[in-house]
């Protein structure tokens, strides 16, 4: 069974700058080393005016 550990603040700010510089889900999630649905999760938490 997989234990889930939370993403870090310059996990989340690293998410930010690479999807704005047009990086894939998948390709950001290799990066960090994450699954992708766990950035998949992030940024569909994180898209509202705060971003």
């Amino acid at each position: 069974m997989r234990t889930y550990t939370q993403l870090i603040q310059q996990e989340r700010y690293l998410i930010y700058i690479l999807k704005k510089e047009k990086y894939s889900q998948a390709r950001i999630a290799a990066l960090l080393g994450r699954d992708k649905s766990t950035i998949s999760r992030e940024l569909r938490h994180n898209r509202g005016q705060k971003g």
